[in-house]
């Protein structure tokens, strides 16, 4: 019997399921609705969005520009192209100055982060009194870059300074370590540690909290040690929290220029002369304000290029 002839029964249609669901506004669809609220989000976010895009992307913009023509601090300027470009290849002032800043990165970046690790870790275990001694700890960071620079650079003085007194009684002899080519970095590094470490102290002591106490009562039961947990459990949970600390200590240590500035002047022989350093030089001593925007987007693209490494290497799974 063919199909559809007389007698033959159909399957019924079977009735679509209603789905449980959020009720809709009544009379009104759904989607408008959606489109209503991110307009309505939107209108509220654009004043700082103008902001955002005036302040930020507006210099930016300007000194792209700029970094194009020989601008004068008369307000005179004529288009040049890339030849501040051409000429920063060829300035040995400004490969030395980089030179400096990537030692100090060296210097600077490992430094603070184990500092601000280990200070983390020990706040982390305290059971009385960590507010306070967060406090403490955070203390520096919101020092004036000024005060804490001088305040060291009477601390390394030679004949004076507190660490220098501190070696005579030990027989060690004064050590200049701001008038010694080879110290003056890991010595203006050290204090922009003691000064920075406590905003990195307290984000990654943030990190350690959201940490789930089961893992590491798990680690504890099967046998790890106090180093194996914090290699194996503690650092691994922790890397996306410390790879944002490494990538903003690094942007930190390449525009390092207070410090420097006010406790050595670039000094000695340039070996503190720092890439910053050299374009402030360049606008506001000399007022080569095309050749300093070129500097200001060089710097930019180091940074860049930087922190898509540390991305790399760190956060590459995050």
């Amino acid at each position: 019997m063919t199909a559809g002839t007389a007698g033959e029964r159909t399957a019924p249609t079977p009735e679509p399921v209603a789905v449980p669901g959020p009720p809709l506004p009544a009379g009104r669809p759904a989607r408008p609705v959606r489109r209503r609220e991110a307009r309505v989000g939107l209108l509220f976010v654009a004043p700082m969005l103008l902001l955002f895009v005036v302040f930020r992307f507006g210099p930016t913009i300007g000194a792209a520009f700029l970094s194009l023509t020989d601008y004068r601090l008369s307000g005179d300027w004529r288009f040049i192209g890339a030849e501040n470009y051409a000429r920063l290849l060829q300035d040995d002032l400004f490969w030395s100055s980089l030179g400096v800043t990537a030692l100090y990165t060296v210097f600077f970046v490992p430094l603070t982060v184990a500092l601000s690790l280990g200070t983390a870790l020990l706040l982390h275990r305290a059971v009385w009194a960590r507010g306070f001694f967060r406090g403490v700890f955070f203390l520096p960071y919101v020092t004036s870059v000024v005060l804490a620079a001088v305040i060291w650079k009477w601390i390394y003085d030679v004949e004076d300074g507190l660490l220098n007194a501190a070696l005579g009684v030990l027989s060690l002899g004064p050590v200049d370590f701001l008038g010694d080519e080879r110290l003056v970095l890991p010595a203006i590094a050290a204090t922009s540690a003691w000064k920075g470490f406590g905003y990195s102290m307290l984000i990654l002591l943030a990190g350690l909290q959201s940490i789930p106490r089961e893992v590491s009562e798990a680690a504890v039961i099967d046998g790890a040690t106090g180093w194996r947990r914090l290699r194996w459990v503690t650092l691994p949970l922790l890397r996306p929290v410390l790879f944002f600390v490494l990538v903003i200590e690094a942007i930190g240590a390449f525009q390092v220029f207070d410090a420097m500035y006010v406790m050595t002047a670039g000094g000695p022989v340039r070996a503190s002369y720092s890439l910053v350093y050299f374009l402030y030089d360049s606008g506001f001593k000399f007022f080569d304000f095309g050749y300093a925007s070129a500097l200001g987007l060089v710097l930019f693209l180091v940074v860049l290029v930087f922190s898509l490494i540390q991305r790399r290497l760190i956060g590459r799974d995050d």
